[in-house]
């Protein structure tokens, strides 16, 4: 029915991001965030796939720490994350009559130098991961849905941050890894093979590219770079299983932090048409916008008061639904329809060509000076990316060891057809170019 994006913290290693007030299952049916009573923190668990959203309070036998995880699975049940004398403790909690449950899971131990939070929700719903990450190497841990306990899945050598899944099935997780003295580059984590990794995004040899959220339907992924321009990241998109170049629209390059936090679901043959939820925090506050990658410009929606920020999901029909809470409304979801929906998949499909190609008219600022690249003009080629039955396919693209990247080659023509553009390219074979 609707499926949301995950934003990962401050604490993960994203400078841009921030906490969002509340974690969102994603299917869309339940939510869990630290809610507050006075001076103390307790779990609270949200049902929202009903007629009328409502809360349930988890509390334990004695407050939370601020700053505790809270996940919630696919049955109902709410995640845990504690860290109690150096030991990182899971739990699930339930409602039990007048009190709430606990079914302890096990615990992860951790060195000093080492930090460990919780990995957005697994699309499936019913397991959930850790990413433990120390000055030389990360681990990935399955922390609930495991037979025994916590299970170390998988070590990555580098130092990795972010956290993004691109497959219905979690076993493709997409990680940004800095290795020593190197920029950081998205890697993907094959879970399903002891970890075995391959490279995903690498836009400019020396540029910091990062992966900040993926919709598995569309094949549609929000990145931010510096290639465009040094020392400043950019927000871009691309698509996955496509020839199309990656683009870093003028539209949203604002001089204050945005934070893309959730993509419409299921527009499998349009990821040009998804529609991107952004969090905005400017001078004035926290507001809300809405993008797509086939629009020149960003819409700014008001959010409702006691917006649970940076929570969100989309439903099919181009919804946006946001958590809040206020004195009067204890468990509330607002409802944005954003002005210029797209309209019908068949008749659209011409129009969003032509869109997408005027806008690749311009130039990147700050990249044709370097010669790294020069912009080339959209090459026709099927707006498509990966269905939900495709998990082989798109395993094959990350088998191949070729990444997401910026082509270092002019164009031989006036087509494009660069080096690298040819039929056997797999995933994104680009260039940056601008979507203004």
């Amino acid at each position: 029915m609707t499926a949301c994006a995950f934003m990962t913290a401050t604490e993960n290693g994203n400078d841009w991001a921030a906490r969002p007030g509340c974690v969102i299952t994603a299917d869309g049916t339940y939510a869990a965030r630290l809610a507050l009573d006075g001076d103390s923190w307790y779990p609270e668990r949200w049902t929202l796939d009903g007629p009328e959203p409502y809360a349930v309070p988890l509390p334990g036998n004695q407050p939370e720490e601020p700053g505790t995880e809270v996940q919630p699975m696919a049955d109902g049940r709410v995640l845990i994350h504690r860290v109690v004398d150096g030991l990182h403790t899971f739990s699930l909690l339930y409602p039990a009559g007048p009190g709430t449950g606990e079914l302890p899971l096990g615990a992860v131990e951790c060195p000093e130098e080492e930090t460990l939070w919780l990995l957005p929700p697994a699309p499936t719903g019913d397991r959930a991961f850790a990413l433990a990450v120390g000055r030389d190497s990360a681990t990935v841990w399955l922390v609930a849905g495991g037979a025994f306990g916590p299970e170390r899945l998988a070590e990555v050598p580098g130092r990795c941050s972010g956290g993004v899944w691109l497959d219905r099935a979690g076993r493709l997780l997409a990680l940004d890894l800095a290795p020593d003295g190197g920029a950081t580059k998205t890697v993907v984590v094959d879970l399903a093979r002891g970890g075995e990794m391959s490279p995903l995004l690498q836009i400019a040899d020396g540029s910091d590219d990062r992966l900040v959220l993926a919709d598995p339907d569309s094949g549609l992924l929000l990145i931010r770079s510096d290639a465009p321009s040094p020392g400043r990241p950019r927000l871009g998109w691309g698509v996955m299983g496509s020839r199309l170049p990656v683009r870093f629209p003028e539209c949203l390059l604002l001089d204050c932090p945005v934070t893309p936090f959730a993509i419409q679901p299921g527009n499998v043959l349009m990821p040009e048409s998804c529609a991107v939820a952004l969090r905005i925090d400017g001078p004035a506050g926290t507001w809300v916008a809405v993008w797509r990658p086939m629009d020149r410009r960003v819409h700014h929606l008001a959010p409702p008061a006691g917006w649970l920020t940076g929570a969100g999901l989309w439903t099919r029909e181009g919804v946006l639904r946001l958590p809040y809470t206020t004195g009067v409304v204890r468990c509330g979801v607002a409802r944005l329809e954003p002005a210029g929906r797209p309209a019908a998949l068949p008749a659209a499909l011409p129009a969003v060509r032509e869109a997408v190609r005027e806008a690749d008219a311009g130039p990147v600022p700050g990249v044709a000076e370097q010669g790294a690249a020069r912009p080339v003009p959209l090459r026709e080629a099927p707006l498509r990316g990966p269905t939900t039955r495709e998990v082989a396919p798109l395993a094959r693209f990350f088998a191949a060891r070729r990444p997401l990247g910026m082509r270092a080659e002019p164009p031989v023509d006036g087509e494009g057809h660069g080096g690298g553009h040819g039929p056997t390219a797999p995933v994104v074979d680009t260039t940056v170019s601008a979507a203004r």
